[in-house]
């Protein structure tokens, strides 16, 4: 049995504003995902496409295509490449925040899979971010998603990561999101994804909205403030562990490749936490993988060892919050 992970693979052109210098990070939140999976000795496959570009335009190196190839290749996940229309690699220049860590994007995005054929023993999909929003590909993919929920067994995670820089149409963007949010058991988001959009609601009532979608756990990542999770009876808050930021890159994936971990059982189904005490010890478990990732530079998710290591290090706890 095994997870599949579709969505773009990318290069982050990392632009410290601090310094002003450049640092490329081939990456993508679905790549980052599987990564994470592969290193909590999840199998997992990830599905996904990118081109053979030209070189970069300023100084030397390899074309980006290159660069996620020998990324994937060094990583050893498994990968099945999409035919793509548009031979493009999709680049994404993050704006990094030196003095807090935090980063700001834009993108040249391209996401035009074609053919997507799940292996049978395909268990659970995760998909997202780009993914879920960028045509043709976002059609292609709700479509492979509603298919494979219907079968018994099933089931689908998505990670809206809401990237306004490439559908800055609020009301499309929430169209799109929410209809592939209609073929997910599991949904999450950040409180700056449901902020804008869903502009005058709190994170904790978008999150409803979300729910009432068809999902029956939804996860709030709330930065250094934590993270609350919600299913139709119950909701718990988190708070997140102290941690020295070097960059935010990659802990929203490192958080949604522990959760998908956490609660994936032997024969590749997800059991979803019932009471508010499983909810509590799932999301502690995300937030350290988060702050884990936190205090290295790129999206470096941590092992199954690390995160373990860390919950058993002797340190004072805050209370949950639950309702």
């Amino acid at each position: 049995m095994t997870t599949v992970v579709i969505g773009e693979v990318l290069v982050d052109l990392a632009w410290h504003t601090g310094t002003a210098h450049i640092v490329p990070h081939p990456g993508g939140s679905p790549a980052n995902v599987a990564v994470g999976l592969h290193r909590l000795g999840q199998p997992a496959t990830l599905m996904t496409c990118w081109g053979d570009d030209p070189p970069p335009a300023f100084g030397r190196g390899d074309p980006h295509g290159d660069l996620v190839r020998a990324h994937l290749d060094s990583i050893d996940v498994q990968v099945h490449r999409l035919p793509s229309a548009s031979g493009r690699t999709t680049i994404a220049l993050a704006h990094l925040d030196d003095a807090t860590g935090s980063a700001r994007y834009d993108f040249l995005a391209a996401w035009d899979p074609q053919d997507i054929h799940l292996p049978e023993q395909a268990m659970l999909i995760h998909t997202g971010s780009l993914a879920a929003v960028v045509e043709p590909g976002a059609t292609r993919i709700v479509d492979t998603c509603r298919a494979h929920r219907a079968r018994p067994g099933r089931s689908v995670s998505v990670d809206l990561n809401v990237r306004p820089a490439v559908l800055p149409d609020r009301d499309a963007y929430r169209t799109r999101a929410e209809r592939l949010v209609a073929t997910a058991d599991l949904v999450k988001a950040s409180d700056e994804d449901l902020a804008w959009l869903y502009p005058g609601l709190t994170p904790e009532a978008a999150a409803r909205a979300l729910l009432a979608l068809g999902p029956r756990l939804a996860v709030i990542t709330r930065g250094a403030q934590g993270a609350t999770a919600l299913t139709a009876e119950h909701q718990v808050t988190v708070p997140a562990p102290p941690t020295h930021v070097v960059d935010s890159i990659g802990a929203g994936d490192a958080f949604q490749a522990c959760l998908l971990d956490t609660l994936l059982q032997p024969d590749g189904t997800i059991r979803l936490p019932g009471t508010p005490a499983e909810l509590e010890a799932v999301l502690r478990r995300c937030v350290l993988a988060g702050a884990l990732t936190c205090a290295r530079a790129g999206a470096q998710p941590p092992t199954g060892e690390e995160i373990t290591a860390a919950l058993t290090a002797p340190s004072p706890s805050p209370a949950p919050t639950t309702r």
